[in-house]
């Protein structure tokens, strides 16, 4: 089995790839819901119960194709360090996180699948995909539950579905969502009513980190609300539509700006280029901030494309659990403030100051003979 070292070194294979529509869709992520059968639910069931549970569990996912070699370990034996860090790369749940004894996790090492034993419910799956992938991470995340329910046998009801924790989870079990960077929607304040025309066809709108956190670096989860009475084809293909348009939005957004207010976006991008390559302290919240104008800069040609994927590993990197991690020891949230920005520093430091690619595809030499003002 891997160690958690090896795990953490290398960034996911998702963590890299959010490319089309500008980069505006980052990762796509399905989760789903089981239970075991004649087993009390995790949050019902006694110490022993919960231990019996994930015994039966655990050797039949480690047995998997997809899991050989792969990361597997009890959370009461992870650090709280090493835990968050999971968090932090959406691999296990902030809940998860919390609970110790008779809980843990498998994730296949390039961490595109992981699986939560004994989280809200015995089973939460989860494959993660870059760019608008869901009808894929899908595909792969259903033949793994096929796999599995060959050796487990899951709550399920002829009429309700599969059972689970929570109501909202009942039926198909599934949730899938997409996290996208919108930083156009916000620069033009059009951000709020396309979350709200979202939010009012029953999708919904979180945070970074899910439900009950806020908006980071212009970032956003959108994700299916209802998993009852819809096949799981039927609750993709409308969030992908959405999704496409939200993204198509976020294309119109981008250009529109750079056609009306090409100075302020200029101005932006290389302000955040400025602090981002002299900054000497830098908290959690700035850095997700300037490194979001950063990634837009990658994605609108004042930097090179490839800088879109070095902004989305160090938005990775510079999480407080990721720097500890890096450390290796707690630091104060000033220690991690400083190191952050080192970091930040020296990753950036080849990094040209921006080209902008308006002027540049505007201005003419004037020693140019298809210069008119030659003529």
């Amino acid at each position: 089995m891997m160690r958690f070292s090896t795990l953490i070194k290398h960034p996911a294979d998702w963590m890299t790839g959010g490319q089309g529509e500008h980069g505006a869709v980052m990762t796509s992520r399905i989760r789903l819901a089981r239970n075991l059968r004649r087993h009390p639910f995790p949050g019902w069931a006694k110490r022993e119960q919960r231990a019996a549970a994930l015994d039966m569990m655990r050797p039949a996912v480690e047995a998997l194709p997809a899991m050989k070699d792969a990361f597997s370990q009890e959370l009461g034996d992870l650090t709280s360090v090493q835990k968050q860090v999971l968090v932090e790369r959406h691999l296990i749940s902030r809940e998860h996180a919390a609970r110790g004894d008779g809980s843990a996790a498998v994730i296949e090492r390039r961490q595109t699948f992981s699986l939560m034993l004994n989280e809200e419910d015995h089973l939460r799956m989860q494959a993660i995909r870059p760019g608008l992938q869901l009808t894929a991470a899908f595909s792969a995340l259903s033949d793994l539950d096929s796999e599995l329910e060959n050796a487990l046998e899951f709550a399920f009801d002829p009429s309700l579905g599969y059972l689970t924790t929570c109501p909202t989870n009942l039926g198909t079990g599934l949730r899938a969502s997409a996290m996208l960077h919108l930083p156009g929607l916000v620069l033009s304040d059009q951000i709020g009513q396309v979350l709200q025309a979202v939010n009012k066809i029953g999708l919904a709108v979180r945070g970074l980190y899910g439900e009950g956190t806020e908006s980071l670096g212009n970032l956003y989860q959108i994700s299916n609300q209802s998993t009852l009475g819809e096949s799981e084809e039927t609750i993709i293909r409308r969030l992908e539509r959405v999704i496409s348009q939200v993204a198509s939005h976020e294309k119109n957004a981008r250009e529109k700006l750079l056609e009306d207010d090409p100075e302020m976006v200029a101005d932006k991008i290389g302000r955040a280029y400025g602090v981002l390559r002299h900054a000497h302290i830098i908290d959690s919240k700035e850095a997700l901030g300037q490194l979001s104008l950063l990634r837009l800069g990658g994605a609108l040609g004042f930097f090179p494309p490839e800088t879109v994927n070095l902004c989305d590993t160090l938005l990775m990197d510079i999480q407080p659990a990721h720097l500890q991690l890096h450390s290796g020891r707690k630091l104060s949230p000033e220690e991690r403030d400083a190191i952050r920005a080192e970091i930040v520093r020296s990753r950036l430091h080849s990094l040209d100051s921006p080209d902008n690619p308006i002027t540049s595809r505007d201005s003419t030499p004037a020693n140019d003979p298809t210069n008119p003002g030659d003529a």
